[in-house]
């Protein structure tokens, strides 16, 4: 069996929601379903997948406004992020009519993630690694055999997340990238929030934040 991942830029934000599955059994999850549910269910339909959990990567609007809906009307379950992110996902109701999105269900995921934590997914594991820096509560997911990591808004194809934004820490930030994924290797592809894929080894040599050269 082998991981398999699609991506649906979702919401005003253009954010990358993501779609995983097992292509033996065709079940997965959805990671960060900020919005625009319909389209996430199209194309669920149309590849014929089985949701059976959602994961957030961080309590951000773009990233997890529509989880609440979603699990309510599959009956499925939200596992991550961090507890730290509590305030942002409490806040998400006002959020959303602040921004002009769809009304927002409350909801408190059913299972808060910590670093070292593992997240099955139809057979699939994910390991979990707390990266605060962009949220407090911000987490990445990482298949270690796929060599695939959701990181939300952690890192970015020639960036890195914005620290402006409440409870956002610069250094924080920094040392999650360097301590917490250069570690899984440069050969790994990362799905980010918004925009491009690359990989961590394109970063470490060329990010203008975080590669090598900046801490030698």
């Amino acid at each position: 069996m082998s991981l398999k991942a699609a991506i649906l830029p979702v919401t005003p934000f253009q954010q990358n929601c993501t779609l995983l599955w097992n292509d033996e059994t065709m079940r997965g999850a959805v990671s960060d379903p900020g919005g625009d549910l319909d389209r996430i269910m199209q194309t669920v339909s149309e590849l014929g997948i089985t949701l059976e959990k959602i994961l957030l990567t961080h309590g951000h609007l773009d990233h997890a406004a529509a989880a609440g809906e979603l699990a309510a009307r599959l009956d499925i379950p939200i596992e991550g992020p961090h507890r730290d992110d509590l305030f942002l996902i409490s806040e998400l109701p006002a959020q959303s009519e602040k921004y002009g999105f769809p009304p927002v269900p409350g909801f408190e995921p059913n299972r808060w993630l910590e670093n070292g934590d593992t997240v099955e997914v139809a057979g699939l594991t994910f390991d979990v690694r707390h990266c605060p820096g962009h949220t407090p509560g911000h987490i990445v997911f990482f298949h270690e055999p796929s060599r695939l990591a959701i990181v939300g808004d952690v890192l970015f194809n020639g960036s890195i997340g914005r620290t402006d934004l409440p409870r956002g820490d610069y250094q924080a930030l920094i040392s999650s990238i360097r301590e917490r994924l250069w570690p899984l290797g440069d050969d790994v592809t990362f799905v980010p929030g918004h925009g491009p894929l690359s990989t961590f080894g394109a970063e470490r040599r060329g990010n203008p934040y975080v590669a090598d050269e900046l801490f030698a």
